[in-house]
């Protein structure tokens, strides 16, 4: 069992809470803890708009809870009553993240009223407000991942899967079905990449001097995922249209392969570039031109093969045209990718760290 940052933040905060509402005499500590398992966050910006969030819905929640005891009492239909409307107003104001909590103010409060109703509201609502704090304390105190680490890293793990998958089925090598589930698997990965990549723009950067280099890596990496997400289409376009490649001439399965193992192996060779561990320049040596995509060459062998193919051979063409256009984008956006990382370069000879490595030459 792995036991990652946010899991010992959590066991932190419900630590810190409890030792806190004991410490002060609160009464019903276990709701501090409660609380402030649902006030960790993953982030230090999220912390902060969370606690803000967290201070709303509780006053609502609060205010609700005491006028209803006041005038209603605490039947459990009226306690059920009390936090659908408080659910509502949440949900109006679009904090409906804070629900849980607003909803534990509202029970805390409503629970058991005793005859200094006010101030027991009072302490059952700071006993919560308490665990928010906590939990707000132990994400300032324990900073977040390296979010630009993980980012690059997932990146890197997408795309050779991809790579992976690209080569084996070009030789024929993997059952359809098998294919099928792996594709459908990297597509979850590229959902959590896209909330990974979230995180990573929220953080904030408080030095001046570091903003532009931030922005240029967040358009940066936002290429790098849509080069992966060009790479996977590419993928699931060679999966669909397998049978009518492999019924076309060897001649025109040669090229297509060949380029696309060329283009596969730019993008690794683009991934290593961005941080500073490889080169890529214009191709002038043969060498260098053998893993450059030549997008004429598949386009040439594709319209010259389809003016050799027979009537039934037509229809399979017409489906290897999806794929052949697939490979066209995926190089445009593999040819921006290299741009931009030239451009970060360029700009920032000076930052000694990018995705979390250090460049060559450095300590």
């Amino acid at each position: 069992m792995k036991i990652g940052a946010r899991i010992l933040k959590t066991g932190i905060a419900i630590t810190l809470a409890l030792i806190l509402a004991n410490s002060l005499n609160l009464s019903a500590p276990v709701f501090a803890g409660i609380a402030a398992v649902f006030a960790i966050q993953p982030s230090i910006y999220r912390s902060y708009l969370s606690v803000i969030e967290q201070v709303q819905a509780n006053v609502i929640g609060a205010m609700f809870a005491i006028i209803f005891v006041l005038v209603f009492g605490n039947d459990p239909f009226i306690i059920g009553l009390t936090a659908i409307l408080v659910i509502g107003i949440n949900i109006k104001l679009k904090i409906e993240n804070t629900i849980p909590v607003a909803i534990v103010t509202v029970i805390a409060i409503m629970e058991s009223p005793g005859e200094d109703f006010i101030q027991f509201a009072l302490l059952r609502f700071s006993t919560i407000m308490l665990g928010v704090l906590s939990a707000f304390i132990v994400n300032l105190v324990f900073l977040p991942p390296k979010y630009e680490k993980k980012l690059y890293s997932k990146i890197e793990e997408i795309t050779e899967s991809i790579f992976k998958w690209v080569r084996l089925n070009t030789r024929q090598v993997v059952e359809h079905h098998t294919l099928k589930g792996e594709i459908e698997d990297i597509k979850d990965q590229l959902n959590k990449l896209d909330q990974l990549y979230l995180l990573y723009k929220e953080e904030r950067i408080y030095f001046q001097k570091y903003k532009k280099a931030k922005a240029r890596k967040l358009v940066l990496f936002r290429q790098m995922i849509t080069s992966t997400k060009y790479s996977l289409e590419t993928l699931k376009k060679l999966h669909r249209c397998e049978n009518e490649l492999h019924r076309m001439p060897i001649e025109f399965q040669q090229t297509l392969i060949k380029e696309l193992d060329d283009m596969i192996h730019f993008h690794e060779q683009l991934n290593l570039k961005v941080l500073g561990k490889t080169k890529i320049q214009q191709p002038t040596h043969e060498i260098v031109k053998d893993f450059e995509f030549d997008r004429n060459a598949v386009i040439e062998t594709f319209v010259n093969h389809q003016r050799l193919l027979d009537e039934k051979s037509q229809k399979d063409w017409y489906q290897l045209l999806s794929l052949v256009s697939s490979m066209i984008d995926y190089y445009d956006q593999l040819h921006h990718l290299n741009v931009l990382i030239d451009s970060y370069h360029s700009y920032h000879k000076d930052d000694d760290r990018l995705a979390g490595q250090q460049k060559k030459g450095r300590p």
